[in-house]
């Protein structure tokens, strides 16, 4: 005869036993090699396992994290997303359209190559990267410096190369390369002997902001200048530390008139030449000074 109070009956579909087989299983509950619901009640009723609500998290809680796995992605920390990633979905409060974004998030992680970038530049580890580009064209590069930068809503390894040749910017700063990762389909990347870089080349590059412009200019962090000029009214000069001059120009080239780039000459002549070309088009022409 069986003794009272030794037996449960749970009523319960086939998908949720199955959960709660795969759970007894992951906490090592299990009668021979199979999963046992039974260990499971009996640690709950124990309180060996807390049970607590599944859906008590804010909006603000969950944004804020959702949030966090798009910064980190961008800073490199792609592991650690992931993370978070996950513990998001094991939340049950979690609407559907959130659910699938986070879920064709972590299908799409980033590729081998891309990790093992990240965790060389966290180690502040030289390295060469091998790739071709869209138009077949075999690129090598040793880096000695690199930091993934969001670049108009854009990934890019903005890096330090011994290689120059092929490079547009100015003569300063021609060590310095911006690659869109998302343009490197498959890399080889392998470690190298030598010294990491504690940042990019950069030059100091001085403008002036005229009217409106110079009363809504909100300083950067690049900035190592930002004052008003005392002899001229009304005009703000900054003084910004710079490392690849196509993305200033691609900045301070939509403000028109109301910004002027004092120095160094070289970037002043590359602007001019930008404007040349432009009233060419637009059939203006420059009338140079004596």
């Amino acid at each position: 005869m069986s003794r009272k109070g030794q037996s449960i009956t749970l009523s319960i579909s086939d998908r949720d036993k199955a959960e709660l087989e795969a759970i007894a299983l992951e906490l090592g509950m299990k009668w021979g090699d199979r999963p046992n619901i039974s260990k499971l009640v009996e640690a709950i009723a124990r309180r060996q396992l807390l049970v607590f609500p599944n859906n008590d998290w804010s909006e603000t809680r969950i944004r804020a994290l959702e949030r966090s796995i798009y910064a980190l992605t961008d800073i490199g920390q792609i592991e650690q997303a992931r993370i978070v990633a996950e513990l998001l979905l094991e939340r049950s409060e979690l609407s559907l359209p959130l659910r699938a974004e986070i879920e064709r998030f972590l299908e799409n992680l980033p590729p081998p190559w891309r990790l093992e970038i990240d965790r060389y530049i966290l180690r502040h580890q030289p390295f060469q990267l091998s790739y071709h580009d869209a138009a077949e064209r075999l690129w090598n590069f040793t880096v000695r410096h690199a930091k993934v930068t969001p670049h108009e809503k854009r990934l890019y390894l903005d890096c330090w190369c011994e290689e120059t040749e092929g490079n547009q910017d100015i003569d300063e700063l021609r060590h310095n390369w911006c690659l869109r990762l998302d343009r490197i389909q498959d890399a080889a990347v392998t470690p190298v002997e030598g010294q990491w870089l504690p940042c990019l080349d950069q030059i100091e590059v001085e403008m002036h902001l005229l009217k409106g412009l110079a009363f809504a200019y909100r300083a950067k962090p690049e900035d190592s200048a930002n004052d008003w000029l005392p002899d001229q009214s009304r005009v703000r000069r900054v003084v910004r530390r710079v490392s690849s001059t196509f993305w200033f120009l691609r900045e301070v080239m939509q403000y028109g008139e109301d910004c002027v780039v004092m120095s160094p000459e070289s970037l002043r002549d590359r602007i001019k030449q930008k404007l040349r070309l432009q009233c060419q088009q637009y059939d203006m022409e420059i009338r140079e000074n004596s």
